[in-house]
């Protein structure tokens, strides 16, 4: 079948190792199934795993991807979730000390076909097209628990949300503002901030820039560049969410002293349940809210995709299509 694959990797040149090409039919394990992938997105995760991270040289060669919409084995429209637990594990699989991601240890979704565990399998939103269904399972995900399981947060409260681009970022923007929230936003780009507006923020700014409010919460995936301005942004007794580390995760001003005397609260957050999920799918339908697609392109130009992913030339998710 057709494949997008990470042959070999390098930490500083990831396209290296990237194949584009022809891999065998994925094996299907008892209590598994086989979802045929209309639509897979593009995820940080996808440059990590061709830098080397999270993935042993004993498993290549490894189909990329996480997310995928598609079609199950009767013909249903399914969205994929890539949280891989344990089959005896119950309870929240993000919590399974030996959970993993699709692209992991099993293969990925950047592929015809892909296996996964058959509780894995949810139904598609009527609403939204596959490219679209394909943004939901990691980085949308991600940002529904961050918000509404993880941030503590009531409509109308404010939440800022760093590095205004990432896919993480432009969910979180969407969805805190479908949800009641005053949504702040920041980047560095001058036209980032400008599309934050267009999705849901409702102030933005410049990296570092101060703000006219303390925050009840913050969504942060930046890391290292963002932190210190996260902690100052908040309120007492605020809850900075954390999922990610794009700019390293080690802070030069980690504002250890602020955190305790304030008593702030830092979560760390890793993706979401199967049951997040179809709350997301249905938060979608019922509100209408759709997911900022940035280009959809055949899984063909993969290559190209993830290019720009590394380059971060990117406002809204990158989705291949089949």
């Amino acid at each position: 079948m057709f494949a997008v694959y990470a042959e070999s990797m390098d930490p500083k040149d990831p396209m290296k190792g990237l194949v584009v090409g022809e891999r065998p039919d994925p094996e299907v394990p008892d209590g598994w199934t086989t979802v045929t992938v209309k639509a897979a997105s593009i995820n940080h995760h996808d440059v990590w795993s061709l830098r080397g991270v999270g993935l042993r040289d004993e498993s290549l060669p490894m189909i990329l991807g996480c997310d995928a919409a598609g079609y199950d084995e009767d013909g249903n429209e399914v969205l994929v979730h890539a949280v891989i637990s344990q089959p005896d594990w119950v309870g929240d699989e993000t919590l399974d000390p030996k959970r993993s991601l699709l692209s992991e240890r099993y293969q990925g979704t950047f592929a015809d076909k892909v296996a996964v565990p058959r509780r894995n399998v949810i139904p598609k939103p009527d609403r939204l097209s596959f490219a679209e269904a394909a943004c939901l399972p990691t980085a949308w995900l991600t940002a529904y628990r961050m918000l509404f399981t993880q941030a503590d947060l009531n409509p109308g409260d404010a939440v800022l949300v760093q590095g205004a681009g990432g896919g993480v970022a432009t969910a979180a923007i969407t969805l805190a503002r479908a949800a009641g929230f005053r949504v702040f936003a920041t980047s560095r780009d001058e036209e980032k901030r400008r599309r934050a507006l267009e999705i849901g923020a409702h102030e933005v700014f410049d990296s570092g820039e101060r703000l006219p409010v303390k925050v009840d919460a913050v969504i942060e995936t930046v890391g290292a560049a963002t932190w210190s301005h996260s902690i100052k942004s908040m309120r007492p007794g605020g809850t900075l969410v954390i999922a990610g580390a794009t700019s390293g995760d080690a802070p030069s001003h980690a504002e250890l002293t602020r955190i305790f005397f304030q008593q702030m609260r830092v979560h760390g957050s890793t993706m979401g349940t199967r049951d997040e999920l179809r709350r997301l799918a249905e938060f979608m339908a019922v509100t209408g809210t759709k997911p900022l697609i940035d280009a959809e392109i055949p899984m063909e130009d993969a290559a190209d995709g993830l290019q720009r992913v590394i380059d971060g030339d990117v406002f809204g998710k990158i989705v291949l299509t089949r």
